[in-house]
């Protein structure tokens, strides 16, 4: 199975920056990134007018759009229940790691992200133990859980890389 590791924190905290940045340094040095991401809201990746679009709206449960480039494909829910996070990871390719970003309250390891401009300033490692180190823009109480500057992303790809005993990656550069 392949190791997952999460980005989590609350609204505005910078997530999805500091994932990209993950993934473009874990990249960078050889390992083979697949991602999830949860979204709390509806989304569309498809827009009106394209076939694709038409193909789903006309009842569709799955369309898969393919091209020399990419492929993606789009499965309509209806009446089904939200995936679990180990059924989508069951979909992937196959990868050294999979970057999470989201899904705080599931059970893989993860950084707490804080920054002083989110929209919450709960701490989530003091009812997750599944946080396993924490990445800030200020001084925090991490509870003796390592700390790492907000901006220090190859520190925490380190981390990340020895915590889950990734090992050098196949695809080295």
């Amino acid at each position: 199975m392949t190791p997952l590791f999460g980005v989590a924190g609350w609204k505005n905290s910078g997530k999805t920056t500091l994932v990209a940045r993950i993934i473009e340094t874990m990249t960078a040095r050889g390992y083979r990134v697949s991602s999830i991401k949860h979204a709390h809201h509806g989304f569309d990746i498809d827009k009106e007018g394209t076939d694709s679009f038409r193909h789903r709206h006309a009842g569709a449960s799955e369309v898969a759009i393919i091209s020399d480039r990419r492929w993606a494909m789009m499965h309509e829910l209806r009446d089904e229940a939200e995936p679990t996070l180990q059924e989508i990871t069951a979909r992937l390719s196959p990868a050294d790691i999979v970057i999470v970003e989201g899904f705080k309250r599931e059970p893989h390891p993860k950084i707490e992200l804080r920054r002083k401009e989110a929209r919450n300033n709960e701490i989530l490692a003091s009812g997750d133990p599944t946080i396993v180190a924490v990445a800030s823009d200020h001084a925090t109480d991490t509870n003796g859980l390592p700390l790492f500057d907000i901006d220090d992303v190859e520190a925490i790809v380190d981390f990340i890389a020895a915590h889950l005993r990734l090992g050098e990656p196949a695809t080295a550069p």
